[in-house]
């Protein structure tokens, strides 16, 4: 059962936490079993358990301590007694991103670019991101008017092109002017850099990775 005093100051917090333009306040107020207690901006807080879906936030998974939610993409960890989260804000102004790594370790996920979307593996160990001819089409990205580059590939040297991106965007934290390379050949991801990266600053636990925008 819920108590007062976990209810109690979730809420409290979600009241005063200040309100981003088209954003959303997230808190985790309590545990039931195997359910998460959500409270989303001013909406009653409601039991939601693994897979289940409450005004935007998808619960992915819960323990004995925390709830890991998927809002727009992006995963984040809620825990008791923090204060709440704030999501789904179309200007970006989010600071802090937490990433969950699937079976292989990966960090694969849901974003956008130049306000189009896109699924993207994170890459430490690229230089800058990496898009896929194929997917630069989908997105409408004019990649053929900027700079040519001579790049590697399993059937030779092939043309590819580096070009600014307008915007990245993953969860609701958003990144302006990005270098990024067209790639000739196509991806089955996004690969985000560190063109995009080096803008955080990055934490590894176990299977989380926290990026913490910098000022």
């Amino acid at each position: 059962m819920v108590t007062r005093t976990l209810l109690a100051p979730a809420l409290a917090a979600l009241l005063l936490a200040p309100a981003g333009a088209h954003a959303q306040a997230v808190a985790l107020a309590g545990l039931l079993g195997s359910k998460a207690l959500i409270v989303v901006g001013d909406h009653p807080p409601k039991a939601v358990g693994a897979g289940g879906e409450f005004q935007g936030v998808k619960v992915i998974a819960v323990t004995k301590d925390d709830a890991t939610v998927e809002v727009q993409g992006a995963r984040r960890v809620l825990r008791l007694g923090d204060a709440p989260v704030s999501v789904g804000g179309r200007g970006g102004s989010g600071k802090r991103v937490v990433l969950v790594a699937d079976s292989r370790g990966h960090f694969i996920n849901s974003g956008s670019i130049n306000g189009r979307t896109m699924q993207y593996m994170v890459d430490t160990g690229a230089s800058t991101v990496a898009i896929g001819r194929s997917d630069a089409d989908r997105m409408g990205l004019n990649y053929q008017n900027s700079q040519p580059v001579r790049m590697s590939t399993a059937n030779g040297v092939a043309q590819g092109w580096r070009m600014k991106l307008d915007s990245v965007r993953i969860g609701d934290v958003e990144v302006f002017g990005v270098d990024a390379i067209i790639t000739p050949q196509p991806m089955p991801y996004v690969l985000l850099g560190n063109s995009f990266l080096t803008e955080f600053q990055m934490t590894r636990t176990s299977d989380q990775m926290v990026l913490e925008k910098r000022n």
